[in-house]
Order: structure tokens, then C-alpha cells, then sequence
């Protein structure tokens, strides 16, 4: 493996591991503050007792966030040194930025978790204002550095050197709204249906009781909200795509050739050999209507690119469709879950709902890594689009394909770890319940 290849796998591995975490810590808080939110309004314990075991899972995914987290500022640093030395002064003010608005959070969630029975419960529920706030500041000031690699803005270029440099500039691309709004909207889609999918699960288990449904329902309105917003919000993005960076929009859509009334592919394997997408299903003209809003529009293929600045499409359509799907799977359950809970509601709540709601607990996530594959692999050959490739951006130095091995096992023994401290308590509680061992509370 060479040392560009060993550095783009281990970057992706530690972002990878990482962004899950940071979904979580944006959209839980959100969770937090309505449930205690209802525990004021209605005066029902309930919402109070899911606040507090919500609590203790943020916590313990902070910390796992945390510690990846730090494991990623190194790498910056020490992986891509010439990129960082470059342009380091460009795009590091919101990472700057970022820091400020982590230790807000971090200092308010502790606030949060120590506050429980000590302070009233009007200011423990107001104390989830500013962590909802810094863990949303987190994502834009992250996605906007993002978003400047692929919309490069604020400073000049003059004879390869950076001059001129506009911090503000840099932070407010013009990809930045697009990414940070689908971004944010991505972690509490995520969140809303993986504690939908928790809670569906339990009550397939058994327990129908009115604590699990409420906070089934609860989830769901988060989730059934945020997924329609979520979708709309990616529309607008692929609009911004075709237009801004179109190589990264044909190989989004399999598109090799140029062509008028371009259409949408659903499905189907890219095969860049031979320059074509084959088993895709294909609606007429319906890819220049998304894209340009004019079913006659023309779509710019990859074969109009040179070689050496395609992205490659396999890496870009599939997690393009994946995504796409993920989304619009999760928007069905939702709009069914919501026609019945209105309509019948028991049914809403009837083994076969309560399957399908179980069965999208893990899609937000995979839409966000799919998402992340699409944003990554479509900038493809550049880390700063048009400006700087990837290949001129890495240190070149040896070990880093050990460090890669290594830094797998740390995040295997860190999720092995997370699991057991989010599922012993249950584990335990079972065992207890069956009388294997008595006295373990």
C-alpha cells in the first residue's frame, strides 16, 4: 500500500468510526430537551425517566466521540502535513472555532448529568438550550471546513502562493449551506429513527407498556419531521452539484455521456472501462429535471472530464443510491406510521409497523456514511477541488500502514467496550429477572 493510499484508509477508517458519534451528539440533546420539555408541560414522569436513561448513553457516546475525535486532529497533522502547512491558515479558523463550541458542550452536558435532583426542574430543562446550540455550532464549523474543500474560497493564488487570505470567506463558501443544512438535518434523522428502532424492538420483545410508546411516538415525530426536510434538503444540494461540481454529479448519477433530457438512474453497476452504467432502471429525462429543473436540460458526462480528474463512479453511484434509498425507505415508514397513529392507532403500534420501524434503526446511519462516501470519493482526485490533489497532499513516511492495523484493533476494542457498557445493564437485568444472579441490581 502506498503512503497516499495508507493515509486516504486511515483518515476514512478514524472519519468513518467517528461520525456516527458525532450524529448522536447532535441529535440527542434534541431528544433531551423535548422529553424533559413534556415532563414540564404534561407533568408526566415518563418523559423525565427517557431523559435521564438518554442521559447516560450521551454520556458515555461523548466520550467514545471525544477520544475519536482527538484521534483525528492528530492525523490532520501528522498524515497530511503538506496540505495542512499549505493551507492550514485558510480553513483552520472554523476547526478553531469548533474547539470553542466542544468545550461549551462538553462543559454544559456535565452540568446537565450532575444536575439531575440538584437543580429545579426548569433549569436543568433550560441547560439543554446551549448543548443543542454548541453541538449544532460543532457541525458547521466541521462542515464548513468540509465544504471549502469542495468550494475553495477566500484567499488568492499567485504564483503558488496563498495571499490575501479572507477567513470569512472561506467559512461562508457557497457549498457551506447546502452541506451543513443536509448534514445537521442527517444526525437528527439518525437519531430519531435509531431510538424508534430501539423502543419497536422492545415492544416485539413483550413490552407494550406506555413508557416504550411514548417514547416510541416521541422518536418518531423527530425522525418523521426530519426525514422529509432531509430529503428536500439533498435535492437542493444535487442541484447545487450539477451546476458547481458536475463531474462529481455524473458520477453520482452514472452519467458517462453528455446528454439533453438526461434520466434518472435507479440502481445499476458503473463500469468506467467501458463507459457505461448497466441494470440501472431508467426514467426518462427525470435527471436533467432534478438537476436543472427543465427535463431537456443537458447534463454534463464524465467522458467530458480528462481521465486523470474523474471520480471514479463506482465509489460515487452506489453510496449515492444506497443514501437515496436509505432516505426514501425511512420517509415511507414514517408517512405509514403517522396515517396509521392518526387513523387506527393500534395498528400503529401492530407487530408488522413495529417490524418496519425496527428495521430503519440502523439506515440513518448508513446514509450518513453513504453521504460521506458521495461528498469524499466525488472530490476525487482533489482534497481542495481544482486546487490541490490528494496525492500532493499526503506525508510521505513509512509506518503508517502498521498505524492503520493498530488504530483498527483501538476501534474494535472501543466498540466492543461501548456495547457492553450500553447493553450490560439489560444483560444483567436479565439474568437477575431468571434468578442466575441474585443480588445484582
Amino acid at each position: 500500500m502506498d503512503d497516499v493510499t495508507a493515509a486516504r484508509s486511515l483518515m476514512g477508517l478514524s472519519l468513518a468510526f467517528h461520525i456516527s458519534f458525532t450524529a448522536i451528539g447532535i441529535g440527542l440533546p434534541l431528544m433531551l430537551f423535548l422529553a424533559e420539555g413534556l415532563a414540564l408541560r404534561t407533568g408526566d414522569e415518563s418523559y423525565r425517566r427517557m431523559a435521564q436513561r438518554w442521559t447516560r448513553v450521551a454520556a458515555v457516546l461523548f466520550a467514545i466521540g471525544a477520544v475519536s475525535g482527538t484521534i483525528l486532529s492528530f492525523e490532520f497533522g501528522l498524515l497530511w502535513a503538506p496540505f495542512m502547512e499549505q493551507w492550514g491558515e485558510v480553513f483552520g479558523f472554523p476547526f478553531a472555532l469548533e474547539g470553542f463550541a466542544f468545550f461549551t458542550e462538553a462543559i454544559f452536558l456535565a452540568i446537565y448529568i450532575f444536575g439531575w435532583d440538584r437543580l429545579s426542574p426548569l433549569t436543568h430543562w433550560l441547560v439543554t438550550v446551549p448543548i443543542i446550540v454548541s453541538a449544532a455550532a460543532s457541525a458547521f464549523f466541521v462542515i464548513s471546513a468540509n465544504a471549502w474543500m469542495n468550494q475553495p474560497d477566500g484567499f488568492d493564488l499567485v504564483d503558488g502562493k496563498i495571499t490575501n487570505v479572507r477567513v470569512w470567506d472561506a467559512m461562508f463558501n457557497r457549498a457551506m449551506p447546502y452541506e451543513v443544512v443536509h448534514g445537521t438535518l442527517a444526525s437528527y434523522v439518525a437519531t430519531g429513527f435509531a431510538l424508534a428502532g430501539i423502543y419497536a424492538i422492545a415492544m416485539l420483545r413483550g413490552d407494550r407498556s406506555n413508557y416504550n410508546r411514548k417514547a416510541l411516538l416521541l422518536s418518531m415525530v423527530v425522525g418523521g419531521i426530519a426525514i422529509p426536510l432531509q430529503i428536500v434538503s439533498g435535492d437542493f444540494s444535487a442541484r447545487f452539484l450539477a451546476e458547481y461540481q458536475p463531474a462529481k454529479f455524473a458520477a453520482m448519477e452514472g452519467q458517462f455521456e453528455t446528454e439533453a433530457g438526461a434520466p434518472l438512474r435507479i440502481g445499476g453497476l458503473p463500469f468506467p472501462g467501458q463507459g457505461e452504467t448497466r441494470y440501472a432502471i431508467e426514467l426518462p429525462r427525470l435527471g436533467s429535471y432534478l438537476a436543472f429543473r427543465d427535463l431537456n436540460a443537458e447534463v454534463q458526462g464524465l467522458n467530458d472530464f480528462p481521465e486523470d480528474e474523474r471520480p471514479d463512479p463506482r465509489l460515487v453511484h452506489i453510496p449515492f443510491q444506497i443514501m437515496v434509498a436509505s432516505g426514501l425507505f425511512m420517509l415511507f415508514v414514517a408517512i405509514v406510521f403517522f396515517v396509521l397513529w392518526f387513523g387506527r392507532r393500534s395498528r400503529a403500534t401492530a407487530n408488522a409497523m413495529l417490524v418496519l420501524i425496527a428495521a430503519t434503526l440502523p439506515l440513518g446511519f448508513v446514509a450518513i456514511e453513504m453521504g460521506w462516501f458521495v461528498t469524499e470519493f466525488g472530490r476525487q482526485p482533489w482534497i481542495v477541488w481544482q486546487v490541490m490533489r490528494v496525492s500532493e497532499a499526503a506525508t510521505p513516511q513509512d509506518g503508517v500502514v502498521l498505524s492503520l492495523l493498530l488504530l483498527s484493533l483501538v476501534y474494535i476494542a472501543l466498540t466492543a467496550g461501548l456495547l457492553l457498557l450500553l447493553l450490560a445493564p439489560s444483560f444483567l437485568g436479565r439474568l437477575r429477572r431468571a434468578g442466575r444472579v441474585p443480588g445484582v441490581a
